[in-house]
C-alpha cells in the first residue's frame, strides 16, 4: 500500500498573505526562497514549499491576485457611474492614501511597487499583472475627468489626459513618501490641495 503523504501543517491562504507581504516589501526578486521558506507557517521544508506552491514564481502570481482582489480595491471607485467624477477621484486617492500609510502591511502599495519588484527585462512578465493595474488606475483617472466634461461640469479645454497624469502620478508617488515616514495627514492635505486642480477647470455659471 502506498504510504499518504505527510499532511500539510500550514493554512495554505494564509501562507499566500504571508508570501504577499514579502514581496510586496522586498520585491519579487529581493525576495529569497530562503525567506519565504523561514516565514510561511512558521517554517516549511524546500520539498513542502515546492508541492504547495510549484514554484517562487507561482507564489508570486497567487500572491498578486491576492493584493488585487483586496488592497487594490481602493481605487474602484474611478469605474463607479453612480459616483460623481470628481466624488471618485478624490475617494480613490484618499482611499489609496490611508490604506498605504497604514499598520498590518508593508507600507505603500504593492502595484506602484511593482516597478523596482523585477527590475531586469528577463522578469518584465513576472509583473504584467502590476503593470496592468497600473495601467488601469490610470486610465480610471482620465475616464472620471472625460466623464466630467461630457457632463458639462468641467471645460471642454480640461486635458483629460493631463490631468489622469497629475491624479495617478500623486499616487505613485505615495508609495515612497509612506515609506519615508511622510505622516498620512500630511499626505491626505496634499489631497485637498491636488484636487483644485480640478476645481480650476470646472465650468462657470454664465
Amino acid at each position: 500500500m502506498a504510504k499518504m503523504g505527510r499532511p500539510r501543517t500550514f493554512d495554505r491562504q494564509k501562507a499566500v498573505v504571508q508570501a504577499m507581504h514579502l514581496f510586496w516589501e522586498h520585491g519579487y526578486e529581493m525576495t529569497s526562497l530562503s525567506q519565504l521558506k523561514a516565514n510561511i507557517g512558521g517554517g516549511i521544508s524546500t520539498p513542502s514549499f515546492y508541492a504547495a506552491f510549484g514554484s517562487k514564481e507561482e507564489l508570486f502570481n497567487e500572491a498578486v491576485q491576492c493584493y488585487l482582489e483586496t488592497y487594490a480595491c481602493v481605487t474602484d471607485s474611478l469605474w463607479d457611474d453612480e459616483i460623481p467624477p470628481r466624488d471618485a477621484v478624490e475617494l480613490a486617492l484618499r482611499r489609496s492614501t490611508k490604506m498605504q500609510c497604514e499598520s498590518g502591511h508593508p507600507k505603500g502599495c504593492m502595484v506602484s511597487l511593482g516597478t523596482m519588484s523585477a527590475p531586469t527585462p528577463e522578469l518584465t512578465h513576472v509583473v504584467e499583472p502590476l503593470t496592468a493595474s497600473r495601467s488601469r488606475t490610470f486610465q480610471g483617472f482620465v475616464r472620471c475627468v472625460e466623464h466630467a466634461i461630457a457632463m458639462g461640469e468641467l471645460s471642454k479645454k480640461a486635458n483629460a489626459r493631463s490631468m489622469g497624469i497629475a491624479f495617478n502620478s500623486f499616487l505613485l508617488g505615495v508609495s515612497i513618501l509612506a515609506r519615508d515616514g511622510v505622516d498620512a495627514s500630511d499626505l491626505d492635505a496634499s489631497i485637498t490641495e491636488l484636487m483644485k486642480l480640478w476645481d480650476i477647470e470646472v465650468c462657470q455659471p454664465k
